[in-house]
């Protein structure tokens, strides 16, 4: 679904406003080639620009007025605004993103594929918040966490009497809540081969039976699934249903783990910690940029949400506002263990370990105050002999 940007010219003063929306282009360093220019309307191409400058155009057009009518800008800030939380600007990323606005219009079944912590739900939610369903409920279930028998009852719902305890009540199920929006099914992989089969009805008929009950009801609904398991080697093990991994695989989207997008971690990091200065009381506003070198050169096999969680790690060891390369531990056992070598093996003299620790406290306080001379009253030695030692153990400190 290719989208555009149409530019009319609604003013008398015809030329100058074209100057303005062409300068406004060409700040924006937008490709020509995209654009096409009819009688008192610009149309641009917004197909393979990237969501920055995207951004910025429309900012820039923003200014000039009478240019753009309110219905295009509510067209796009509504894609802006649905993958909003999607954060990166690798080309592997974008694509993912152009891909799930294009297709999350559309009805059909989508089937998220990809390692765990890679966002699934954060899309899934970011492709209804996209399309015509997005004033409806979007309801997530984490098929993995719930016994066979009860997630069947939480899905289709259940008669009274049919469980002890609720003799005097029956439940609709999650597929009739989320009548008319959609519903967000993790791990499908997980599912038993009976509610597989149960599953392929509601995708092919549109209907649901409670339990204990023969009477069947019609739902609108679309489903998102997701899974981390090769559901094609299920299907060869007959662990799942071929009829219904086609169905659920019309629209697959494959989300790259984060070692393939290694330059939207700076961005992360940031994000993350925008929101964790909140949570944690913090004020830290600064990454020494060994930060970044020190993550990109880690292989993440926990992915975005493993990032989130070393960067909440790293903020409660900060004791500074600045993010140090110290504060970065990726395993809490292994750190342990090294600082106990550290401390205690005998392969260091005493005036090693002395150097270490003299080291360590420095970092910190500086880290803290940002000041030679406050660290040195802190320390209880000259601001001169905090500078020799700074210039001694490391040149990263320009305070």
């Amino acid at each position: 679904m290719k989208q555009f940007i149409q530019l009319e010219i609604k003013t008398t003063d015809h030329a100058a406003i074209t100057i303005d929306i062409l300068t406004s282009i060409h700040q924006t360093n937008v490709n020509l080639t995209l654009m096409e220019v009819f009688k008192d309307r610009i149309c641009i191409n917004l197909e393979y620009i990237n969501d920055h400058t995207k951004n910025l155009l429309i900012k820039n057009l923003l200014k000039i007025r009478d240019v753009l009518t309110i219905k295009e800008i509510n067209l796009l800030n509504n894609e802006e605004n649905a993958f909003k939380n999607i954060i990166g600007t690798s080309l592997c990323i974008q694509k993912v993103k152009k891909f799930s606005s294009t297709v999350g219009k559309s009805n059909s079944t989508i089937l998220l594929r990809g390692e765990g912590g890679t966002g699934k739900e954060l899309f899934a939610k970011a492709i209804h918040n996209y399309s015509y369903r997005k004033n409806k409920k979007f309801i997530t279930l984490n098929c993995s966490s719930i016994p066979d028998i009860i997630l069947e009852s939480e899905l289709f719902g259940y008669e009274e009497g049919r469980f002890i305890g609720d003799m005097n009540s029956s439940k609709d199920g999650l597929f009739k809540e989320a009548n008319g929006g959609t519903i967000f099914l993790d791990e499908i992989g997980e599912f038993s081969i009976t509610l597989q089969a149960k599953l392929l009805k509601v995708l092919q008929e549109g209907t649901i039976k409670k339990l204990g009950s023969n009477k069947e009801e019609t739902v609108d609904i679309r489903i998102i699934a997701a899974t981390n398991r090769n559901l094609e080697e299920m299907v060869k093990n007959g662990q799942f249903r071929e009829d219904l991994y086609y169905r659920l695989n019309i629209i697959p989207i494959y989300l790259p783990p984060l070692r393939e997008r290694l330059e939207d971690i700076p961005l992360l990091v940031k994000f993350f910690m925008s929101n964790l200065n909140n949570k944690l009381k913090k004020r830290i506003e600064k990454v020494d940029f060994q930060v970044y070198n020190k993550l990109m050169q880690y292989h993440w096999p926990g992915n975005i949400r493993e990032l989130q969680n070393i960067v909440e790690r790293a903020m409660n060891l900060c004791e500074g506002e600045i993010l140090t390369p110290e504060n970065i531990i990726f395993n809490f056992s292994e750190y342990n263990s090294k600082a106990a070598e550290l401390f205690y093996t005998e392969e260091l003299t005493l005036k090693e370990i002395t150097q270490q620790c003299e080291k360590e406290a420095i970092i910190r306080v500086l880290d803290k105050y940002k000041s030679y001379r406050k660290a040195a009253q802190i320390l209880g030695v000259s601001h001169t002999t905090i500078m020799n030692k700074t210039k001694k153990y490391f040149n990263r400190y320009k305070v």
